[in-house]
């Protein structure tokens, strides 16, 4: 008996977990995304990254991003201004599409307090994207938005 209810648990945790993924039937809407996306399998592209915060590098905003087979080409400030070293830390959590995915994921999981995003219609990559670590805390927010993405051969 004993063991039949530890099989009946179980089998309710995992389907629990598989549902929590879903919403109504379909997956979430980051997952949709994150699969057009997947599915374009774009693997060489360009795009520019604009992070807005309470930071003192938002004045040589957007950075210039190039990404082949999911490793960065080229980073760099749109203005010709060297990346800190220091800055890398923050900047290699959105160095990729697939990284930016994964960062915004964490957040609707629980890193963050509040996590909005707007998605590319045509690629499903975001757009634009709050993340907002507590809610009740002052200039923790950070802004991304995405533009100029471009293809490449």
């Amino acid at each position: 008996m004993k063991k039949l209810l530890f099989i009946v648990t179980l089998m309710a945790i995992v389907l629990s977990a598989c549902a929590a993924a879903t919403v109504g039937g379909s997956q979430t809407e980051i997952g949709q995304n994150r699969e057009k996306w997947e599915n374009a399998n774009i693997s060489h592209y360009r795009y520019n990254l604009h992070l807005s915060c309470f930071c003192v590098f938002v004045e040589n905003m957007p950075l210039v991003i190039e990404v082949q087979d999911g490793q960065v080409v080229s980073m760099e400030f749109h203005n010709g201004v060297e990346i800190d070293p220091t800055l890398m830390e923050l900047f290699g959590k959105y160095q990729t599409i697939d990284l930016i995915f994964a960062e915004l994921e964490a957040g609707q999981n629980g890193a963050a307090d509040e996590v909005t995003v707007k998605y590319d219609p045509t690629y499903g990559f975001p757009t634009e994207a709050t993340i907002d670590v507590v809610k009740e805390a002052i200039d923790d927010e950070l802004y991304l938005t995405i533009s100029d993405f471009e293809a490449l051969p």
